[in-house]
């Protein structure tokens, strides 16, 4: 059996896990596998990631989320950032859950090669640190607009301390208007592993 290339690192808040790929450097740079399947089958749990998103953001500051999809189109999502860094943040939406509205938030960046699972059930943010950040994500679950909903990025109940204030933040016309987490009944608590 091949050992993992697979750091692990989990959260006071279950769910949430980082991966970080192991990588291999000599005077050429470096070589990763930064997604290998049968690792993360064993480190997550049997999953099937369908579909994989890369996005570029230029201006620091800049917020995207935070953003889920509803059942039956829940999502999964595996984080990385491939230059630049961000603010990452996972919100526990599971009415019913211990951890409803509790949060992590992790710096993912191209320096430290983290990824972060984000399962179903929470919902995602970020807040780009670096200008010209790249983020790529697999999810478990195609995109799909009539599910797609979002979480009010600076509701006060989540006291996520986001590294850009109110006046500063650049938001997309969707996110200026999210609902609080008070308004989103879309998540019941399954008992049950995440």
């Amino acid at each position: 059996m091949i050992e993992s290339r697979f750091e692990k690192e989990t959260y006071e808040l279950p769910g949430p896990v980082a991966l970080t790929p192991l990588r291999f450097q000599d005077d050429r740079g470096f070589f990763s596998e930064t997604f290998r399947e049968q690792d993360i089958a064993e480190l997550l749990g049997g999953l099937r990631f369908v579909q994989d998103n890369h996005a570029l953001t230029r201006q620091v500051g800049t917020i995207r989320g935070l953003h889920f999809q509803i059942p039956p189109a829940e999502q999964g999502k595996l984080v990385r950032v491939i230059r630049g860094s961000i603010f990452d943040v996972a919100v526990d939406i599971r009415r019913g859950s211990a951890f409803f509205g509790r949060h992590i938030a992790v710096v993912l960046s191209d320096e430290n090669w983290k990824q972060l699972w984000i399962p179903p059930g929470f919902a995602h943010g970020y807040c780009i640190l670096q200008p010209n950040t790249e983020v790529i994500y697999k999810v478990t679950s195609y995109y799909n607009p009539v599910h797609e909903r979002g979480l009010a990025w600076d509701d006060p109940v989540l006291d996520i301390k986001w590294p850009i204030s109110g006046a500063e933040v650049v938001l997309s016309d969707r996110d200026r208007v999210n609902p609080r987490l008070q308004d989103l009944p879309f998540f019941p608590f399954e008992p049950g592993p995440l």
